[in-house]
């Protein structure tokens, strides 16, 4: 049971530093499918390159934002004195 707002914090962090690569990897997975769609047109398919395109967006989008996330958790965790303000320690060792 966390004692105070540091527990707590570092408690999330270790969650977080659990999750990050696994959603990270689903999207870069994303993104390659997409490309893989794109370049080879799965059976020729014209509806195929559109949804390649759509999934290498959204693939960005989501790798775009976990950058993102990653750098406020760490900026938060910095402030609060927990983390170190250095977005490397989210990520595992």
């Amino acid at each position: 049971m966390p004692n105070n707002l540091g527990d707590l914090v570092r408690i999330f962090l270790e969650l977080i530093r659990a999750a990050l690569p696994v959603v990270f990897g689903f999207a870069v997975i994303v993104f390659l499918w997409g490309l893989v769609k794109f370049i080879f047109k799965l059976g020729g398919d014209e509806k195929a390159v559109v949804e390649g395109k759509k999934l290498m967006i959204w693939g960005l989008i989501a790798l775009f934002v976990l950058v993102s996330f990653q750098a406020i958790i760490s900026k938060v965790a910095g402030d609060l004195g927990v983390g170190g303000g250095n977005p490397a320690r989210l990520l595992p060792q």
